[in-house]
């Protein structure tokens, strides 16, 4: 379905643009039908504009992304109009994708506008209805309400129905759960699992590692710009192979451990004039006899 091939963007930098700085290098993914891959890598690392580049918001440098065999660079006009009804995206603040002077609902009205604008008003309530239904809104609850008077997973759900409304093969999921509490998290990563369910594709882009296990089949470790670990979701996590990979698994929080009971590192201290390792215990440093 979706094809990255050795994809690459750079950005000018320096005077008159005179250099050029690789923010992603050489990057090579496939996201097939009914499959989440998780693209995991810290702030700054490249994995948005990944995303960004397969929305076609931002232009590749070099190389190319394929959607059915047809690269996405190529598309103009209606066909770069039939590919949006295939190929959505949902970001991390959901209150940035709303215009706070207008009532929410108004991306449903901008969705009718441009690919629905022959149907008739009960066709379309219909149509609505059901894609709310799809993400476990009720319609009374979200419809004509500004979007201040909603909550971020209500506004977030609001986005994957308007994706829904189309005929949605893709989903690119750019840290939607980030902004929002531990109790929604889980509900909006329930329903990713439900549309994997029905067959959608879903590109789920995350700085939290623990969320990419939960969901994902495949993963992607992304580190300034490269992908240094690819693999099955279970490999990756169970068995990294690669010292970025092996020191991000290892810093992940574990709930049935308290902070006090982990073994520290040594730390650097000055000891009589001297810089020596210190060994932690508790909250107290303890100087090597």
């Amino acid at each position: 379905m979706l094809k990255v091939d050795t994809c690459c963007k750079a950005y000018s930098v320096g005077a008159f643009g005179s250099k050029e700085l690789l923010a992603v290098r050489d990057v090579n993914f496939t996201v097939r039908p009914g499959e989440v891959v998780s693209l995991i890598g810290e702030s700054g690392s490249g994995k948005s504009t990944i995303g960004k580049m397969i929305l076609r918001l931002l232009r590749t440098t070099r190389g190319a992304i394929e959607f059915d065999g047809v690269d996405i660079s190529t598309l103009e006009g209606r066909r770069l109009r039939d590919y949006y009804s295939h190929v959505q995206g949902v970001f991390q603040d959901p209150f940035s994708s709303y215009n706070p002077i207008f009532k929410a609902d108004r991306v449903f009205a901008m969705v009718r506008s441009e690919y629905f604008s022959g149907t008739s008003g009960s066709e379309w309530r219909t149509k609505l209805e059901l894609s709310l239904d799809g993400v476990s809104l009720n319609p009374s609850d979200v419809l004509n309400k500004y979007p201040h008077q909603l909550s971020g997973g209500q506004l977030q759900r609001m986005l994957i129905a308007r994706a829904l409304l189309l005929d949605l093969r893709l989903l690119v999921a750019d840290e939607i759960i980030s902004m929002l509490d531990a109790s929604t998290r889980i509900d909006v990563l329930n329903l990713l699992g439900d549309l994997k369910a029905r067959g959608l594709g879903i590109l789920f882009i995350t700085h939290d590692l623990s969320l990419g296990n939960y969901i994902s089949d495949t993963t992607m470790i992304l580190r300034r710009g490269v992908v240094v670990e690819m693999g099955a979701t279970e490999r990756v996590f169970g068995n990294p192979l690669h010292p970025y990979t092996q020191s991000l698994v290892a810093s992940v929080p574990q709930l049935h451990r308290k902070w006090k009971d982990l073994e520290l590192a040594p730390v650097p201290q000055i000891v009589n004039g001297e810089t020596k390792l210190v060994q932690a215990e508790d909250d107290h440093l303890v100087a090597p006899a």
